[in-house]
């Protein structure tokens, strides 16, 4: 028995900075309270807590551009700007000191949350996924080959609403850094090419507004630049 009932949807894909080439996209795992402060901010004790993760659809990578759409179901619309890896390879079990080999290159994105929808869910005992997983929840800036930036080590992550700074922080403050969290993730699920792995995010998210501007990026990797719509 051969052919699809339905057409097949398109492969999701992410940009790549200078480049007619797209990179195309997997899966798509996010990091929860990598940073010491924002795990503070989050009621968490950064000190106890091995990283755990959620995840998003591929198809909620939308471009870091533009205006993007407030979405439905919340009054709560939190930013959470994060560093974003792209694997080439994958893996199970890969040791920290092989984790880095296995990636293409580096992005910014943010990991918008709908801080209302989670909080009902967290008191529910309930998962998270239509507070994290909904549409265009997972903008993203057009990628960067490790050729270009090298693997980012202490730079500033830092975003901006209407001029004001918001988040700001260095890469080496991540509780698990890019190779350990590419290698604890592996123990859980082979890893395949065209993973992402949102890595988590400083401290100081808040609510976003329609018609906010966001600036937004990764010191030496790159920067985005956003308006968020009307509900």
């Amino acid at each position: 028995m051969t052919g699809f009932a339905i057409t097949p949807p398109d492969t999701p894909a992410l940009a790549i900075a200078g480049s007619d080439q797209t990179f195309p996209l997997r899966r798509v795992f996010c990091v929860g309270r990598n940073y010491a402060a924002h795990a503070r901010e989050m009621g968490a004790d950064p000190d106890r807590e091995p990283p755990f993760f959620f995840t998003k659809p591929a198809d909620a990578v939308v471009p870091a551009s533009g205006t993007l759409p407030y979405p439905p179901a919340t009054k709560d619309l939190h930013h959470e700007v994060e560093l974003v890896v792209a694997l080439k390879e994958g893996g199970a079990d890969i040791a920290p000191e092989q984790a880095l080999d296995k990636v293409w290159g580096y992005a910014v994105g943010l990991d918008l949350t709908r801080r209302d929808l989670q909080a009902v869910a967290k008191k529910d005992g309930r998962p998270w996924d239509m507070a994290k997983g909904f549409d265009a929840s997972a903008p993203c800036s057009p990628l960067q080959s490790v050729s270009m930036t090298g693997h980012p080590q202490g730079c500033r992550i830092w975003l901006e609403v209407n001029g004001q700074l918001k988040q700001e922080g260095k890469l080496n403050e991540m509780i698990w850094p890019v190779a350990d969290v590419i290698a604890y993730l592996s123990r859980f699920v082979t890893l395949a090419p065209g993973d992402l792995i949102f890595t988590g995010t400083p401290a100081g998210v808040d609510a976003l507004q329609p018609g906010d501007h966001v600036r937004g990026g990764v010191d030496g990797v790159t920067t985005f630049e956003l308006t968020v719509g009307g509900r």
